[in-house]
């Protein structure tokens, strides 16, 4: 690891100044430290967001969750309001990483670094979420903009994720064991004017919304409908791990897994 320096801002004024100014934001470290510590990222200033009281904190406002950006994974897995009105984005929570991983990490730094195979873009895009930051709202189907890449402009940071409560969803996910992040996972949500299907883990581009997907079980919300869609395998991942043709596959099984568990 090279050497750095590290601030700890206490408030957003301060942490924004900070990283406007070269710093790198800490939000958990959890991809970050890692990549430090293999001298693969050089960073001479890094600004601590874990004592930001502006970034923390979980509350229900109308029917929506707004989730701080440094509200470790494990807060949203544990929070009784989410468990109860959003059960679906606290058991995804629940299973990301490991228990380590889980006690560090945090939302707005999983959302931020937009890692292709991440858990939490796929409940964001699935949610139709806005990503709240110091600057502006940016809606989730405008952030994630391909690998590693957001909408996020250079010193602007995440204050909050807004996730509107939908009337049931679920995250199916089949887990890659050596690293636990998802081979493939879906998430789907159903809302009065539609069902959001997104995908992570199986795109180099990142998480996508499976259009032919949603259309399906916006018409018929049946496990037997999700099954008649073709999933092209065209454009998504093969690794060392599983074919192209096998990630197709596991969208569809997951969606129709998760599908007859949301019927019940």
């Amino acid at each position: 690891m090279y050497a750095f320096t590290l601030e700890r801002p206490t408030t957003l004024a301060d942490a924004v100044r900070l990283v406007e100014a070269g710093a790198r934001p800490l939000a958990g470290g959890q991809t970050l430290l890692a990549s430090m510590k293999l001298r693969l990222t050089a960073s001479d200033q890094l600004a601590d967001l874990g004592a930001v009281k502006e970034m923390t904190g979980i509350r229900r406002e109308g029917n929506a969750f707004v989730v701080g950006a440094m509200s470790r994974h494990l807060d949203v897995a544990n929070n009784a309001d989410i468990k109860a009105g959003y059960p679906a984005l606290a058991d995804l929570a629940s299973r990301i990483g490991d228990r380590q991983v889980r006690a560090l990490g945090t939302m707005g730094g999983s959302v931020a670094n937009n890692d292709p195979a991440a858990c939490y873009p796929a409940a964001v895009l699935g949610s139709g979420a806005t990503i709240v930051t110091d600057r502006r709202e940016i809606a989730a189907d405008d952030f994630f903009r391909g690998m590693f890449t957001t909408a996020l402009d250079g010193g602007e940071l995440i204050k909050a994720i807004r996730f509107p409560i939908p009337k049931r969803a679920v995250y199916e996910k089949l887990r890659q064991k050596a690293s636990n992040f998802p081979l493939v996972g879906v998430f789907i949500a159903q809302y009065d004017n539609g069902v959001r299907v997104a995908v992570t883990g199986a795109s180099n581009g990142g998480v996508f919304r499976h259009r032919e997907l949603e259309q399906a079980l916006t018409q018929s919300f049946t496990p037997d409908a999700a099954s008649r869609v073709k999933i092209d395998a065209t454009d998504l991942n093969s690794d060392l791990h599983a074919t192209a043709a096998y990630r197709a596959n596991l969208i569809s099984v997951l969606t129709q897994r998760g599908v007859a568990k949301m019927l019940g």
